[in-house]
């Protein structure tokens, strides 16, 4: 169940509620690493692997970049300076696309594989 839709749809709610999601995403932190929303998504089920692998390859060496860069932030503990940290503007979403097909591939074939 998501009310997405729902509060995308209505200025009441979505006004109420973009400010408090902002204030969270400025509170992870990732993009003052230099890191994208998808690039903190870890890689733990078998869905992301695939759609990990999926990825053109300098998306993919783009999203290497990007975790090597932030752990080195980590390491010497500091953040990105201004001009390097990531701007809400270009924290696209390049890997949910194509978790929600894979998602979908397997879902489909787990249902073709109990046909009774």
């Amino acid at each position: 169940i998501t009310l997405v839709n729902q509060v995308k749809a209505s200025k009441f709610l979505s006004g109420i509620l973009q400010p408090v999601a902002n204030a969270f995403v400025n509170a992870s932190g990732y993009r003052k690493l230099g890191l994208r929303y998808d690039d903190v998504l870890r890689e733990e089920t078998d869905i992301i692997r695939e759609a990990v692998n999926r990825l053109p390859d300098n998306e993919g060496y783009e999203r290497v970049y990007r975790m090597k860069v932030a752990f080195q932030y980590s390491l010497s503990h500091t953040i990105a300076t201004k001009e390097n940290t990531l701007k809400p503007e270009d924290d696209i979403r390049y890997l949910t696309p194509v978790i929600d097909e894979v998602a979908a591939e397997f879902a489909e074939k787990e249902d073709f594989n109990n046909i009774k």
